[in-house]
C-alpha cells in the first residue's frame, strides 16, 4: 500500500474530501462557462485523481467502498421518481441492440489483445477471461471469472489496479465526446438538443438546467425517506430471489437467466422504483428536490472514480496488464461508434451503451445524470443490469478457448 497524507481510515477527513470536492465540482460547473463546457463529472474526477496521484489521499478505504453500498443506490431511486415506464420500455429497446453491439465489441477487443500480447504477459488466458466479464458486465462478472478460473491473488490485484486506471481515463474520454464538434457533426443528437432549447441560452447549460425551485421539508423527508424504504425493499427481494433461484456451472441457462434478473440488487431497484412511480404517480410528482439530491449523490460518486488511479501502482505491477484493457476499450469503443453511426443511433445512446459495457449500469446511469439526459436514466440502468446475465457466459467462454493456446 501506498504511503498517503491521510490514512484509509481518516473517515471524517475522506467524507469532507467526498462531499465538499463534489461540491465545489458543482459550484464551479454552474458558475464559470469553462466548466460548464468541462462539466462537473470531469472536475471531480481529475481533482481525486490529482490528490491520489500526489499521495495526499489514499487509493483505497472503506469509505469509497461505502459510496459504492449506499450512496449509489440510494441516488437511482431519487433520479427515477418521475420516469414515465412505457417511454423507458421503448427507449430501452434501442438501448439493448446498441448495448449487445457494444458488448461485440468487447468480445473482439479481448480477442485482438490476446493474440498480440499472450506471449509476454502471463496468465493473460485468465486475464482476457475476468475482463471479457467485466467489460460487458461488471464486477460481479469479474469476481466471477476469477473465481471460476481459480486467478492467483496477485495477477487479480494487478488487472484491478490497470482497470482502475483505464476507467478514470475512459469516463474523462466518455464525458469529452458530447462536447467536440468533430461528434456533434456527425451523430445526431437528439437530447442534448432539446436540453439546449429548454435552457437559458444567456447562461450556461448547467446552471440554465438545474435552476433554482421550491423546495421544503417535507420534500426532503420524503424524497429521502422513500429512497431508503424503496432501496432496502427492493435489495432485501433481490437477496431472497438469488436465494430461491439457482444458479452456477451446473444450472441451466434458463435458471441462471432468471437468477440474473429477480436476484440482481440494481435490476430490481430500477423495477421496483419504475413500478412504484407508475402506480402511485401523483405522490412522485409532487415530491421536489428528489432529482437534485440524488445528482449530488452521483457526484460524490464521480469523486471516488477518480481516486484509484494510481500511476505508480500502475508502473510497479501492470504497465502490459493496462496495455491489454486499453486495446478491449479501444475496440468496444471504435465498434461501438462504427455501428452506431451505421444504424443511426443518437450519440448519446452510443455513449451510454458503451458506458453501460465497460463501466456498468451505475457509472453509465451517472453519466447520463450528469449530462442532464435524464430520460435515458432508467433505460441504460435496465439494459446495464443485462451485461450481468450474459457477462459470466461471454468470460467462461473465452477463457477456456484462450486457455488452449
Amino acid at each position: 500500500m501506498i504511503y498517503s497524507i491521510v490514512q484509509a481510515d481518516d473517515t471524517w477527513i475522506l467524507w469532507g474530501f467526498l462531499a465538499g470536492w463534489a461540491a465545489v465540482s458543482i459550484y464551479l460547473e454552474q458558475k464559470y462557462t469553462w466548466a460548464s463546457k468541462l462539466s462537473g463529472a470531469i472536475i471531480a474526477l481529475i481533482g481525486a485523481m490529482l490528490l491520489a496521484n500526489l499521495n495526499i489521499i489514499p487509493t483505497a478505504s472503506p469509505v469509497y467502498d461505502t459510496v459504492w453500498s449506499y450512496v449509489v443506490p440510494l441516488s437511482i431511486p431519487l433520479l427515477l421518481f418521475r420516469s414515465n415506464i412505457l417511454k423507458i420500455w421503448n427507449e430501452s429497446g434501442r438501448l439493448l441492440m446498441m448495448f449487445f453491439l457494444g458488448a461485440i465489441g468487447s468480445v473482439a477487443g479481448a480477442i485482438i489483445g490476446f493474440f498480440l500480447l499472450k506471449d509476454i504477459i502471463p496468465s493473460l488466458d485468465m486475464i482476457g477471461a475476468m475482463m471479457t466479464g467485466s467489460y460487458i458486465g461488471g464486477g460481479v462478472n469479474f469476481a466471477a471469472m476469477s473465481a471460476k478460473f481459480e486467478v492467483p491473488g496477485e495477477t487479480v490485484s494487478s488487472t484491478v489496479v490497470a482497470d482502475n486506471m483505464l476507467m478514470a481515463i475512459y469516463f474523462l474520454v466518455l464525458i469529452l465526446v458530447p462536447t467536440l464538434n468533430f461528434f456533434r457533426n456527425k451523430y445526431k443528437t437528439p437530447y442534448m438538443d432539446e436540453l439546449e432549447k429548454s435552457t437559458n441560452k444567456d447562461n450556461n447549460l448547467a446552471s440554465s438546467f438545474w435552476g433554482r425551485q421550491e423546495v421544503s421539508l417535507k420534500d426532503i423527508a420524503l424524497a429521502v425517506g422513500t429512497a431508503f424504504v424503496i432501496v432496502a425493499v427492493s435489495f432485501k427481494l433481490a437477496e431472497i430471489f438469488d436465494g430461491i433461484i439457482p444458479s452456477g456451472d451446473n444450472v441451466n441457462f434458463f435458471l441462471n437467466a432468471l437468477n440474473g434478473i429477480f436476484g440482481d440488487n440494481y435490476l430490481m431497484l430500477t423495477t421496483i422504483t419504475m413500478l412504484c412511480v407508475t402506480i402511485f404517480p401523483h405522490y412522485f410528482e409532487n415530491i421536489n428536490g428528489a432529482q437534485e439530491i440524488g445528482t449530488y449523490l452521483i457526484y460524490i460518486f464521480f469523486v471516488v472514480i477518480g481516486v484509484p488511479a494510481s500511476l505508480p501502482l500502475i508502473l510497479q505491477n501492470a504497465p502490459l496488464i493496462l496495455v491489454f484493457v486499453t486495446i478491449m476499450v479501444a475496440v468496444n469503443m471504435l465498434v461501438s461508434f462504427t455501428a452506431g453511426k451505421l444504424f443511426k443511433f443518437s450519440l448519446e445512446e452510443i455513449i451510454l451503451a458503451s458506458n453501460a459495457n465497460i463501466g456498468g449500469p451505475t457509472t453509465a446511469a451517472a453519466m447520463a445524470i450528469s449530462k442532464g439526459w435524464t430520460k435515458l436514466v432508467g433505460p441504460i440502468l435496465i439494459v446495464g443490469t443485462m451485461g450481468y446475465i450474459i457477462g459470466n457466459y461471454a468470460g467462461t467462454a473465452i477463457g477456456y478457448w484462450f486457455s488452449s493456446f
